[in-house]
């Protein structure tokens, strides 16, 4: 038991008091290897320090969520600490999210690796349990242990690595640990993934109690993306990172771009994606119960794109975590029904123009190169037809941009004038539609609203009841990860090592079609300006990357894609546009205005570490630009 992280260790260097370290959970530690119920206890405390994937209230420690440029707010409102990572208020003196040396919105994860050994050195100690779940729970913690690693690494690039936990006696040079180059640090991490893969199940079979537990698809999935982070441009050869070195002048992240990191990338994500076939994984599709059996054939296709991520346990969800449950009513519109207007819901965060920019065109290829497709006058009005009913409430008068777009936009957003299916009602022919200028039931309502006039309708459960004095929200577990993400991962890394290719094709094909849309092939030779752009591997990479934007929107994956591709430099530099949402007449609402000029720096691709750490540990060397 005399064991201590590294971590811990650095901070005995400031404070001599060891209880001040490790405060009163010693005897617990001593005493939780003595029986398999408290072994087991201690084993959930490792799973507790899974950050909350889908934070958002006040709660928000994933920084995937808001740190980005998919919600915006308003400021005196909602001032939560991910947040203002989108502001520009990142520091170094104290960095916000500070998951190397945890802080006042969460905890060092280093701590968690901590807990982990401890599990790993003293599991084998307990007397009453069986061999293989002995084993399973080994398998379960070393997962843990690599993700806790490389929740670091998408932070931070190279980390200290914290293969074990320091005696306590351990002297101070023992313990001011440098850090690891980055390529090193994934093969650790990959290391422990197949090593925790071998007793891990291949499926939960008691559901009542075990779902969210770590599984083989599970662990192959996430070895998948982190091999998929190790090729992309972050970390394969960025020369933006040429002065990233330790003291002693070990270079920290390579110089030299490496196609072979794209073929291993590829093999693991073949291999996770078997795996989960395997397991009866796939693409989910939307069935609807008795009382909507009248529903369109484009509802149901908006609603298997919008319930992969709402229905609990589907069958395209592959790792979800039922600790991290959504907060919908900060995002759900006050009402779909003027009958039916309370503040449960405060539908305080917008969805930026340029996201909802993103969605193809009904023919599936980007607006601005749909040659069929009114760009310039994008901004302009005009009223909806019985055509568009399913999309736009008939007769209503809404913008031109709102017209003509994919399934995946009306899945995925709701605006002024767009129908929202769900919240209660099953009839087809009495579907909802918002009405959301100002004045209006969807409209301004105290100071939580809609700064953008989008809502992210994606997220929000269509079981979700609406009452004129009640909101009562059905949670669902928190998807971390999905089989078309993998598609997806699949056709990048595809396309990097070979360039287009017919397997490229086929898993982006296969995400299209379940939205509703040709191939794309089809779609770039028919309707778009750039008829040859899926031929290149640059012109597919934009397809893929754009591909990959759309389908994953919401899900907390647009934070981290941005930056391993190195494109947060022109997306987090564009401004944040909404519309005039204070306003009520039509010519006047619908006029953009910026919201805010957001600005990204190229330092920002990689967290500070704390300038007190740097000071304390003369070996660690801080982020290039920080």
């Amino acid at each position: 038991m005399k064991k201590i992280s590294f971590f811990a260790a650095l901070l005995l260097i400031n404070a001599c008091n060891y209880l001040d370290v490790v405060p009163d959970n010693v005897a617990t530690i001593e005493n939780a290897f003595t029986m398999r119920s408290t072994a087991e206890k201690f084993l959930f405390t490792c799973y507790s320090w899974l950050p909350d994937f889908s934070s958002l209230d006040n709660k928000e420690v994933n920084p995937a969520i808001l740190a980005g440029d998919e919600y915006w707010g308003t400021y005196g409102v909602n001032g939560q600490t991910s947040w203002r990572i989108a502001r520009g208020e990142q520091n170094v003196t104290d960095p916000l999210l500070n998951y190397w040396d945890g802080g006042s919105a969460v905890n060092s994860m280093y701590k968690a690796i901590r807990d982990c050994n401890i599990f790993l050195e003293n599991i084998g100690q307990v007397p009453d349990m069986q061999e293989d779940e002995r084993q399973r729970w080994i398998s379960e913690v070393t997962f843990l242990k690599a993700y806790y690693h490389f929740w670091l690494i998408r932070m931070y690039g190279p980390i200290v690595l914290m293969d074990t936990n320091f005696d306590i006696d351990a002297g101070i040079d023992d313990v001011r640990q440098s850090r690891t180059p980055v390529d090193s640090c994934i093969n650790y991490v990959v290391g422990l993934l197949d090593q925790a893969r071998t007793n891990l199940p291949s499926t939960i079979t008691n559901e009542s109690s075990e779902l969210g537990r770590i599984t083989k698809p599970i662990d192959l999935a996430i070895k998948a993306y982190v091999l998929t982070w190790a090729a992309s441009p972050i970390f394969n050869g960025n020369t933006d990172y040429a002065a990233l070195k330790n003291t002693d002048g070990t270079v920290l992240i390579s110089q030299t771009e490496n196609a072979e990191k794209w073929l291993r990338a590829l093999n693991a994500t073949k291999e996770a994606i078997t795996m989960a076939h395997q397991e009866g994984v796939g693409l989910y599709e939307y069935q609807p119960g008795n009382l909507q059996a009248t529903i369109s054939d484009t509802t149901r296709v908006q609603m298997s794109i919008r319930n992969v991520v709402a229905e609990r346990w589907n069958k395209e969800v592959i790792w979800a975590d039922p600790n991290s449950v959504f907060n919908q009513a900060w995002l759900t519109p006050r009402s779909w029904d003027p009958d039916k207007s309370n503040t449960n819901q405060s539908g305080r965060y917008g969805i930026p123009f340029k996201v909802v920019d993103l969605f193809y065109t009904e023919h599936g290829v980007p607006i601005e190169e749909d040659k069929t497709w009114d760009y310039a006058n994008r901004y302009g009005v005009k009223k909806a037809e019985y055509a568009d009913r399913y999309n736009i409430a008939n007769g209503y008068t809404t913008a031109i941009q709102n017209f003509n777009r994919e399934n995946r936009f009306y899945a995925d957003l709701g605006f002024d004038g767009g129908i929202w299916y769900g919240q209660g009602k099953y009839d087809d022919n009495k579907t909802w539609h918002l009405e959301a200028r100002n004045g209006q039931y969807t409209g301004i309502f105290s100071t939580n609203y809609n700064v953008t006039g989008y809502w992210p309708k994606k997220v929000i459960s269509y079981e979700n009841l609406v009452e004129a004095s009640a909101y009562v929200s059905e949670w669902y577990p928190w998807p971390v990860i999905r089989l078309a993400d993998l598609y997806l991962l699949y056709a990048e890394a595809a396309n990097e090592y070979y360039g287009p290719n017919e397997e490229t094709f086929d898993y982006l094909n296969k995400i299209r079609k379940r939205a509703g849309l040709e191939s794309v092939q089809s779609s770039w030779s028919n309707y778009s300006s750039l008829p040859s752009k899926y031929t290149t591997k640059e012109g597919l990479r934009a397809i893929v990357h754009r591909e990959r934007l759309i389908e994953l929107l919401f899900e907390g994956h647009r934070f981290w894609d941005l930056r391993r591709w190195k494109e947060a430099e022109t997306e987090l530099n564009k401004d944040v546009v909404g519309w005039s949402v204070q306003k009520g007449e039509i010519s006047d609402y619908y006029k953009p205005v910026v919201l805010f000029k957001q600005t990204f720096n190229k330092r920002e691709y990689l967290w500070p570490i704390k300038e007190n750490s740097i000071i304390v540990n003369r070996n660690l060397v801080q982020n290039t630009g920080w």
